[in-house]
């Protein structure tokens, strides 16, 4: 198994806790399942006779589910705690990813892949409220970063095995995907702390009000950070750069394959100098400085002269995106530190699924409409106005960050 990102302990930095490796551990493995998964299920769909349409369809009902999902997951966590949540949720995705692979029928696969989504909200947003509770404040930044390393790690493992498991059969990547969530379930059972929610014996943290944690300018920060970057990154960059390739540069599929990878190498390089940045300059710097260069970044990409051009840029935005993922968590998990609960968490993470579901539609509309510099501007709009939102947080000093977090307390 690929080693996850090394983060070097600055002197007088406490170590990371336990259940954060656990956690990293735990999103590899459900990363290169669903890396694993995503390029085949538009071929497996296609075999059932339906337009490329519903083949979206399947695709958009896992993020629209989860979505969905995702406000019910707090008041989830306050009730079963996050660890068995988490193990809930992972079971969920597993069972129904086996599933898809015995589907008779379109409907099938179009609901199982939906209940998926359910089961991916559960356990996103239960693994980030155990994160970012269990880490103290001066290293919830290294802490996110190596979370998100996990998940970079197996995203990057899991296409490549996909392929390999296409030419066996095409139910065979959703079987291995089962099995990568099983052993992703059973080493957070048996490994994560339990929680006083749980059933220990320490007495539960105080569940902090949600109206409380909306007046903090550090989590509107977070949450409009969250919602550009899923626009961008997970929409307009993932939808269209493919498209702009093909039709723009005269390039093939093959060549966005190529420059997607090298950018993900750079970005996962970054994540331990992005944790680092984040815990000891400071949250609000990281998200002002990043969001700015991934703004001008999106920008450049719509007008790239060439490939090569386009690839650097990528990686310029992937050095962006490694702070971009770690500096808004880090800044709610200072908002709500000291309690538990996940709703705070759960709409920071809908904030991202928001941006992308809408950010593919809008882009592809003004790209139809009007151009392709049109669909990228909007994106920009929006990294910049979450740069702008930064300026609102508190300046801090890394050692008046909250220390409270552990294990099993808050």
């Amino acid at each position: 198994m690929p080693r996850l990102p090394v983060l070097r302990r600055p002197t007088g930095q406490p170590r990371l806790p336990r259940d954060v490796i656990v956690l990293g551990v735990i999103a590899f493995f459900v990363m290169v399942g669903f890396g694993v998964v995503v390029p085949v299920l538009p071929v497996y769909v296609r075999n059932f006779g339906v337009g490329y349409l519903e083949v979206g369809a399947v695709v958009s009902a896992f993020a629209l589910m989860r979505f969905a999902a995702s406000p019910f997951c707090g008041r989830l966590i306050d009730w079963l705690g996050e660890r068995t949540l988490l193990a809930l949720g992972i079971g969920i995705v597993a069972i129904s990813s086996a599933l898809v692979g015995f589907a008779g029928s379109y409907v099938e696969v179009l609901v199982l892949r939906g209940a998926g989504g359910i089961g991916s909200a559960m356990f996103s947003v239960s693994a980030m409220t155990l994160l970012l509770r269990s880490t103290p404040g001066s290293s919830r930044g290294r802490a996110v970063s190596f979370y998100h390393g996990g998940f970079l790690l197996g995203g990057m493992a899991g296409p490549a095995i996909g392929g390999v498991l296409a030419t066996v059969s095409l139910t065979a990547p959703f079987f291995f995907y089962a099995g990568t969530l099983a052993v992703a379930g059973l080493v957070g059972l048996v490994l994560l702390q339990r929680t006083a929610v749980e059933g220990d014996s320490a007495a539960p943290a105080p569940l902090l009000p949600i109206r409380t944690v909306l007046r903090d300018p550090r989590y509107r920060a977070a949450c409009l950070a969250n919602f550009a970057n899923g626009w961008t990154s997970l929409g307009v960059r993932s939808a269209l750069i493919p498209v702009l390739v093909v039709d723009v540069l005269a390039g093939t599929a093959a060549w966005t394959g190529v420059a997607f990878a090298i950018a993900a190498v750079v970005q996962t390089i970054a994540l331990g100098p992005a944790g680092r940045f984040v815990d000891t300059v400071g949250r609000r710097p990281a998200i002002l400085g990043a969001y700015l260069v991934a703004s001008g970044t999106i920008l450049a990409i719509a007008v790239a002269p060439n490939f090569a051009v386009l690839t650097v840029l990528l990686c310029v935005y992937g050095v962006a995106a490694a702070f971009m993922g770690t500096a808004p968590a880090a800044a709610v998990g200072d908002a709500t530190a000291g309690a538990r609960g996940g709703r705070p968490v759960a709409l920071f993470s809908m904030a991202s699924d928001l941006g992308a579901i809408a950010g593919p539609l809008v882009a592809g509309w003004l790209v139809d409409v009007a151009s392709f510099p049109a669909a990228f501007s909007v994106a920009a709009v929006f990294l910049l106005l979450a740069a702008l939102s930064a300026l609102r947080m508190p300046r801090e000093r890394p050692q008046q960050r909250p220390e409270s977090g552990g294990a099993g307390s808050s």
